[in-house]
């Protein structure tokens, strides 16, 4: 079931969501592949989204081992004024406390 997960700034949280459930987080790891969605004729914010297909692959508030068995590779970063995202698709995302959200790879270099 698809999945929708943004930013929540007026209450410095993520959001994660589907038809059936609505769930908030501070930190999240999606440990699996993941796209961009945009919606550039919605009135309201957020316009742009991360999908994914797995519910399974999103861990809500990862313990920080867990997180440090990848490596930081970019920012994924959302353009609010073009509604874009710096890239639109790719595997492992964390979903930092500060509103930040990192592109990852495994630190063994497998997958």
């Amino acid at each position: 079931m698809k999945c929708k997960i943004h930013r929540c700034n007026c209450r410095k949280i993520w959001s994660i969501q589907n038809r059936k459930t609505h769930i908030t987080a501070s930190t999240v790891l999606l440990n699996g592949t993941w796209t961009a969605e945009l919606k550039p004729k919605r009135r309201r914010n957020p316009k742009g989204f991360v999908i994914t297909n797995k519910w399974q692959d999103i861990i809500l508030d990862p313990p920080i081992e867990l997180v440090e068995q990848f490596v930081q590779e970019a920012q994924l970063i959302y353009d609010k004024n073009e509604v874009n995202f710096n890239v639109e698709s790719g595997k492992f995302l964390y979903f930092a406390e500060d509103g930040a959200c990192y592109m990852l790879s495994k630190m063994n270099g497998n997958d």
